[in-house]
């Protein structure tokens, strides 16, 4: 039987975070960009909750990714808002052609 251990926690969390930076590198439509920051922030997640769990901090690690989570969210509201935004402008949401939004 295999025991799951940090390594396996962190594996995980490396791979999550290289999509989204994959994801974040290489996409030119804003909704790909921000999946690819959610995917880093859960990246994130997992290396709190396992460093807590495995390094005995207590709830420490649970905190920070509540925090991580609440502020995944509010990223989420205004990054959409702000895509709504640029849709409605350009009638199209991709980033190397939204520079003229400055003016």
């Amino acid at each position: 039987m295999i025991e799951v251990g940090l390594t396996h926690f962190l594996v995980i969390s490396a791979a999550l975070f290289s999509f989204g930076i994959y994801g974040v590198v290489t996409r030119k439509n804003a909704v790909m960009v921000l999946m690819g920051v959610e995917l880093i922030l859960n990246a994130a997640n997992i290396n709190f909750v396992a460093f807590a769990r495995y390094g005995n901090f207590g709830l420490n690690g649970q905190i920070m990714a509540l925090f991580i989570i609440i502020l995944a969210a509010a990223e989420a509201a205004i990054a959409l808002a702000i895509v709504l935004n640029i849709y409605k402008t350009f009638a199209h949401v991709n980033i190397d052609e939204i520079d003229n939004l400055k003016e």
